[in-house]
């Protein structure tokens, strides 16, 4: 990512995967004998987090890769805080995803992984006070809110750590 935040949930794929093991594995369900045959199950493991994304639910080996490698994202994001320079932030993604202090972006997009990385790591950074991490992003406390409910485990990160500081939890 150019500036801001250097997050594994940021990196471009490929550079993910060299650290990562990916099995191919068979899992039941629908979609018949090809289903039942083919390996098209993919789990991709982070070794040095432990992170790890799984699919299993398309019959392409390709696609249920290309999922997997989204969710093992999406975990590293909400899961994996790095130190940040407040001074870099925000990153020139998050500024380019920002239209008159919205967040502008759909949850299955590429760019969400990294988006939802830097908004817990600034959170993190700000005590999980939302208010001042949104003020920093550019954006309102509600866009901020808003990007993280779109992922139900970061949502959830967010108000545990409030209760762990004794913050009032968010709606």
């Amino acid at each position: 990512m150019p500036s801001g935040i250097d997050h594994p949930a940021a990196w471009p794929v490929e550079q993910l995967l060299k650290r990562c093991e990916v099995k191919r594995l068979r899992r039941g369900g629908p979609g018949g004998q090809h289903r039942n045959k083919v390996e098209t199950a993919v789990v991709v493991q982070d070794p040095v987090t432990g992170q790890s994304g799984e699919a299993s639910e398309r019959r392409s080996q390709e696609a249920n890769r290309q999922a997997a490698i989204f969710r093992l994202r999406i975990n590293l994001a909400v899961h994996v805080i790095d130190e940040i320079d407040l001074s870099t932030t925000p990153s020139e993604l998050w500024r380019s995803r920002l239209r008159s202090g919205k967040v502008s972006l759909n949850p299955t997009h590429d760019d969400f992984p990294a988006m939802l990385a830097e908004a817990i790591t600034v959170l993190h950074a700000e005590s999980w006070d939302a208010s001042a991490a949104a003020a920093r992003l550019g954006c309102s406390t509600n866009q901020l809110v808003k990007l993280l409910k779109n992922e139900t485990a970061a949502f959830t990160r967010l108000n545990h750590q409030r209760d762990q500081l004794g913050l009032k939890r968010l709606k």
